[in-house]
């Protein structure tokens, strides 16, 4: 849960700078440059470290009685080789290792988010649409490598008659393009809901005395919540890849 100790429970979701700072425009407003380090850089950093220690750390022995952190790398590894094998079949595994990295990227900065007075990188949308326009763009091209022409034959629902293929043609296309848009936004809105509602109960706590036992005790279970939230969001986005990148490949 990140907290910092603001008023207003949107402060803890504030970039700010570490190196470099904000430059003002010309009307006023205020941004910045693209090469400023600031508090969501780090944490992803962190998040990118954290999930080199855990694997590197898991994997240091290579024991044939696996240990706790060992058996935690393998069950993560596992996890998505089965979860590719189960939606793509044994084409996919050549794309495990982007989505391997997706999955322990996104879990380890859900979890990073959770820490008091962190930094949640996935409640900010540049950051999820990004991870979300690189799935889309690959995807695609993917998918032309593949199929050629063929591919917008993707937008064609099978069976349906021609005189439908106007109405129905823009409504597939439209509804290939909004995959970045769904993808991304549902785990930034978890994330950002989650963590307000976090702060905004851990704000009754002082304020009650001894009667804020009761927001206490619901945000320890809040809490949990969250932590599960951000592992099914690391699995829904790896596993939406699995399905784009399954379509990629098959088509109809």
């Amino acid at each position: 849960m990140a907290t910092d100790g603001g008023h207003s429970p949107l402060e803890q979701f504030e970039i700010k700078p570490i190196i470099g700072d904000w430059v003002m425009a010309e009307d006023g407003s205020r941004y910045l440059p693209f090469h400023t380090f600031t508090n969501s850089s780090l944490y992803m950093l962190i998040a990118i470290a954290g999930v080199l220690i855990f694997l590197s750390f898991g994997m240091r022995r290579g024991a044939m009685v696996p240990g706790r952190w060992q058996s935690m790398s393998e069950l993560s590894y596992e996890f998505v080789a089965n979860l590719i094998k189960d939606t793509i079949g044994s084409e996919g595994r050549k794309y495990f290792p982007i989505i391997f990295t997706l999955f322990m990227f996104v879990l380890f900065a859900n979890l990073l988010g959770m820490l008091p007075y962190s930094f949640t990188v996935t409640s900010h949308i540049i950051v999820t649409f990004t991870l979300a326009i690189l799935v889309f763009i690959g995807v695609t091209i993917l998918a032309v490598a593949k199929h050629g022409l063929h591919f917008f034959s993707y937008f064609v629902p099978p069976g349906s008659p021609i005189a439908m293929w106007p109405l129905l043609i823009p409504i597939e296309i439209i509804s290939y393009l909004s995959r970045p848009i769904s993808l991304s936004v549902r785990l930034f809105a978890n994330m950002l809901a989650g963590h307000t509602l976090l702060k905004v109960i851990a704000g009754f706590i002082a304020p009650l005395g001894v009667f804020g036992v009761l927001p206490f005790a619901l945000i320890t279970a809040l809490t949990g919540l969250e932590i599960l939230i951000a592992f099914l969001q690391a699995y829904v986005f790896a596993i939406l890849t699995c399905l784009y990148i399954n379509d990629a490949l098959h088509l109809h």
